[in-house]
């Protein structure tokens, strides 16, 4: 029998993921900006976790990556010529432009979109809104495509509504679900939706001096809540702590998990949390579980390191919960000790997973950025896009996709190259096919 169950939908990793460095705020992506990438690599240690999810009895999806590099841009801001004219063009006029323009960002589906199932909704469907992204250039030109492709995936409109992007203004900068949560007692069942801020919007007023941007903001929950028509009584809304952002916490994933009745996360998150608290265990009737990490258990700079609160937390077919963990994690000797006093404790989750995801790691994506939750009731199911649930014979057929079309090595010079152009539009023409996707490419289209 089909039940309503919570899906994943990672981004696969693009043939152009690279290291340029590009998101202030973001230390890892700082850290390591013009380190060699390895896409082939990227892509497989994607593909791999999907498969482990898949293999645990968790409903996975995928979704394909957006065409890179975006010369459409280029073409927007004026620049002309053919397409090694267009990318000597934008490196001349600055770099950063033309690494822009490459970005594989679009993998990180955490960031794409804020989902309302349809049993928190006022007209019964399950809800989908494209994040706007507009504080980063390079994130910012995806919000297009992921509305199209959200609509193409989701197209049924008896049961999905797909709204457009907020508009692009800075009081209404939008990073999608991963500062939003879904805290329910049973998928299908109604639930609070937390939406997490860092500032207000039209008041950039913050308790303490920011050094890195709150990216979020409340006006832009506010609206995605109203829009979606989400139950008055089940929309809460959180601030940020800004001490945390300070910290290189610039989506609220890196410090916070939930599914169901159960929330990890770490004890200086947010502010004004026993508030927030009383509320969702009154929501509760007190059957939830708090598990809060406290600041001498681990440091926020730790965690912010190793990203354990940027795990999934999923629920498995036995009705017990996973924590699927990057494996920096096991290389923490503090973190190793906070995992196992969560498995010891009494609450749902009974498994520890770690998994390989260093390539996107580096760039400050952890198991948790790489995946769009979205909780679809059986005839929800049925008519999605049933060629994007990953299945064996579909990892294999990504697999060996990825070996032909990818390379292992990738570095900013190869941006001048017209010949990754190329190899990149005929890796995706031929992803299309295997998805069954359409021309859903620009390129696809001329």
């Amino acid at each position: 029998m089909i039940q309503t169950r919570e899906y994943n939908f990672d981004g696969l990793v693009g043939p152009t993921h690279n290291y340029a460095g590009l998101s202030f705020g973001n230390v890892a992506s700082q850290h390591n900006a013009g380190a060699v990438a390895n896409p082939k690599l990227a892509a497989k240690q994607g593909l791999q976790k999907m498969h482990t999810l898949m293999s645990l009895g968790v409903p996975q999806g995928i979704l394909p990556p957006q065409q890179r590099p975006n010369l459409k841009l280029l073409q927007d801001l004026g620049l002309t010529g053919t397409t090694a004219q267009l990318l000597h063009q934008a490196h001349k006029l600055n770099p950063s432009l033309l690494a822009a323009v490459y970005s594989a960002a679009s993998m990180w589906t955490a960031n794409m979109a804020t989902v309302s199932p349809s049993c928190n909704t006022i007209d019964g469907r399950l809800h989908l809104t494209p994040a706007n992204l507009s504080y980063n250039l390079h994130r910012a030109q995806e919000a297009e495509f992921s509305h199209s492709l959200l609509k193409h995936v989701f197209s049924d409109p008896r049961h999905f509504a797909v709204h457009q992007p907020l508009p692009a203004y800075r009081d209404l900068t939008d990073e999608g679900a991963a500062n939003h949560s879904l805290l329910c007692r049973e998928y299908g069942e109604p639930g609070l939706e937390l939406f997490v801020f860092g500032r207000n919007g039209l008041d950039d007023k913050a308790q303490v001096p920011l050094l890195y941007p709150a990216r979020q903001t409340r006006l832009a929950s506010s609206a995605i809540a109203q829009g979606h028509g989400v139950h008055s009584h089940l929309r809460c809304f959180i601030q940020q702590n800004p001490m945390v952002i300070n910290a290189g916490v610039f989506h609220n994933d890196v410090v916070f998990v939930a599914n169901k009745n159960i929330m990890f996360y770490h004890e200086h998150a947010f502010l004004d949390w026993p508030v927030m608290q009383q509320q969702i265990l009154d929501f509760f009737n007190g059957d939830c579980h708090f598990i809060s990490i406290a600041d001498d258990e681990l440091s926020m700079a730790e965690a912010v390191d190793t990203y354990i609160f940027n795990s999934q937390m999923v629920s498995l077919p036995d009705n017990s919960m996973a924590l699927i963990v990057p494996v920096e994690c096991e290389e923490s000797d503090a973190v190793v000790r906070v995992l196992d006093s969560v498995i010891a404790a009494n609450n749902p989750i009974t498994h520890i997973k770690y998994v390989q995801c260093r390539q996107s790691m580096r760039n400050g994506g952890g198991p948790a950025c790489l995946r769009l939750r979205v909780v679809l009731t059986p005839e929800q199911q049925q008519v999605c896009n049933q060629q994007l649930i990953m299945t064996d014979s579909l990892y294999k057929q990504l697999d060996t996709w990825v070996d032909k079309h990818y390379r292992d090595r990738l570095t900013s010079n190869d941006f001048l190259d017209p010949d990754l152009v190329l190899e990149v539009s005929s890796a995706l023409d031929s992803l299309t096919k295997i998805l069954r996707l359409g021309s859903i490419y620009p390129f696809q289209q001329v």
